[in-house]
């Protein structure tokens, strides 16, 4: 494409768009998110220690690591969030089932409130992510949650409290995705001021 008069050429991948969801547990104050291993993040991370390693691949064929990183290094913290694939689904329908699938709350359609929606990796895809807000109670985990096997998903549950939620927002130590750090200062702006006071 031409810009400001010169020729560029840019790599792009085809994605679907994806929901997201901020829970909220009112039983526990605390969030729920998702714990999990993902490759691109464990192959930067490989580059970042130890760059030789790709120095000296082809790039038509990688061979095995011969002193491979521990999978630690590839984990992030996320929202629950997923793919829209289902056409005849409404985006909050997805939403609803992510967060039975990956968390276990069965949240009715009229308990997902949308926050907005954004480009994410606009670099390299520039799909559409639509964020929600659910809250969510004890009573409501009618599952473990941890995603579906079958489709080589391995999602840990992790709460938050609420009171560490923005120290664990900020600790550069925690690998995590920009959706939980916008979303918990989301929830600051818009949630927490109208929680009843202890």
């Amino acid at each position: 494409f031409p810009q400001n008069g010169t020729k560029k050429f840019w790599d792009f991948m085809r994605t679907h768009d994806s929901v997201s969801i901020l829970i909220f547990n009112t039983s526990r104050q605390c969030f729920v998110v998702v714990k999990q291993f993902r490759p691109a993040v464990y192959m930067c991370e490989v580059e970042r220690h130890r760059p030789q390693v790709f120095q000296l691949q082809d790039k038509d064929s990688f061979s095995p690591l011969e002193d491979p990183l521990p999978a630690v290094e590839g984990v992030t913290y996320e929202l629950c969030a997923g793919i829209v694939d289902k056409p005849d689904l409404s985006l909050e329908e997805i939403a609803c089932g992510e967060v039975l699938e990956e968390c276990g709350y069965r949240v009715p359609v009229t308990g997902i409130r949308k926050i907005t929606s954004y480009r994410s990796g606009v670099g390299v895809a520039g799909s559409r992510q639509t964020l929600f807000y659910a809250e969510v109670t004890d009573q409501m985990r009618t599952g473990e949650g941890g995603g579906q096997p079958e489709e080589g998903e391995l999602i840990e549950v992790v709460e938050v409290p609420l009171e560490d939620s923005m120290k664990f927002a900020y600790d550069e130590t925690l690998p995590k995705t920009m959706g939980v750090i916008f979303s918990f200062m989301w929830f600051q702006n818009n949630i927490a001021p109208k929680l009843p006071k202890k």
